[in-house]
């Protein structure tokens, strides 16, 4: 009786050997930086900056705090969270190119409106927060809003986020007796203004039915100086030649 056929050596150790290889990989992205990040050839000598456009790239590399040292390798966790903590910066990313520069992704917090205060007109994100814009250095064509009107922030942000062109015309926001608000928007097809006027429960969806109307009444040779979103499922439009039509977006 022959005994069993023993299993080659060298096919063995070429097994164990491919086990150790793909353990080392696996485990590459704990272990790996630590040797490289005492190689100067990994020394960050560059720091691109995307994304960014009221916050200055010195700013943000400032906040960073990087010292001469710094290498591609170490933790980008503490760079994100300082530049994180700018009040114009929503998220930040962090991402390496080889072998020396750092990419930094930014989102900013985009002003929606100047607000008129004590000191002057102050950007103004959608949440109410102010910016640290300077408006007479910043290409900032945003509407105006007498006092910090949160209802009307939140509309205006939520319109430039959806509608960027129709955000683009509005030049004034007002509060109205009861609540209500008027929105001072420039003409689309035409030299001039109307005004919108909507209620507090207005969503940015229903703003936006203003354009189908404005395009409605171009097509007509008509031109409205005021459109009347508070009443549902209809817009009263009140022309410029004293006719008023009721128009369903």
């Amino acid at each position: 009786m022959s005994a069993p056929e023993a299993t080659p050596r060298p096919r063995r150790r070429r097994r164990w050997l491919a086990l150790v290889a793909a353990t080392a990989l696996l485990s590459s992205p704990w272990w790996g930086p630590i040797p490289l990040r005492s190689l100067a050839f990994f020394r960050v000598r560059r720091v691109e900056i995307n994304g960014a456009r009221y916050v200055s790239p010195d700013e943000i590399v400032s906040r960073m705090k990087m010292d001469s040292t710094a290498s591609l390798w170490d933790d980008v966790e503490p760079w994100e969270r300082r530049v994180r903590q700018h009040p114009s910066v929503r998220e930040v990313h962090i991402e390496r190119k080889l072998p020396g520069t750092l990419l930094v992704r930014v989102t900013e917090n985009l002003p929606v409106a100047l607000v008129q205060a004590a000191t002057g007109l102050v950007p103004m994100d959608a949440t109410g927060k102010s910016l640290p814009i300077d408006p007479t250095s910043a290409d900032m064509d945003l509407p105006v809003l007498a006092d910090r009107d949160t209802f009307a922030l939140r509309i205006l942000g939520d319109v430039r986020a959806i509608a960027p062109a129709l955000f683009a015309r509005i030049g004034e926001v007002r509060r109205l007796p009861r609540g209500d608000r008027l929105f001072r928007v420039t003409a689309s097809t035409s030299t001039g203004s109307h005004d919108v006027l909507v209620a507090s429960t207005l969503t940015a969806e229903r703003f936006t039915d203003v354009v189908p109307v404005e395009q409605d009444l171009a097509s007509h040779n008509r031109r409205a100086m005021e459109l009347d979103l508070r009443f549902r499922d209809q817009i009263i439009a009140r022309l410029a030649s004293e006719d008023t039509r009721t128009r369903r977006p």
